[in-house]
């Protein structure tokens, strides 16, 4: 996919956070283990989420790996760290397919 698909998936992820009631803290923070796409905040609950889009959801969707997982889990450590923060936190996607958003919350099960 390209960076331009990519982005504009990446802002449609953001409208919907935002019209559910997130704030967006961050966008694109990398790590020398990986990047996460969006880092939000509702309530009290950090949100560590990844934008992926494709031609249809199975295809966006599977596009999740475990290794992939295992970046974000360790980038969101790094941010943790660096932030020195000490909140609840979870990991979920974002799969963006046309006009359609689905969102998954808590990937880690």
């Amino acid at each position: 996919m390209s960076r331009a698909k990519g982005n504009f998936a990446e802002d449609k992820a953001c409208e919907f956070l935002i019209d559910a009631g997130f704030s967006v803290v961050e966008r694109n923070f990398y790590s020398r283990f990986g990047e996460i796409d969006i880092i939000a905040i509702k309530g009290n609950v950090l949100h560590f989420i990844e934008v992926k889009s494709g031609l249809d959801y199975e295809s966006a969707v599977y596009n999740i790996t475990k290794s992939k997982l295992s970046k974000i889990i360790k980038t969101a450590h790094v941010y943790m760290k660096r932030s020195s923060l000490d909140v609840d936190f979870v990991f979920d996607a974002l799969i963006v397919v046309d006009a359609k958003i689905e969102f998954i919350e808590n990937i880690t099960l």
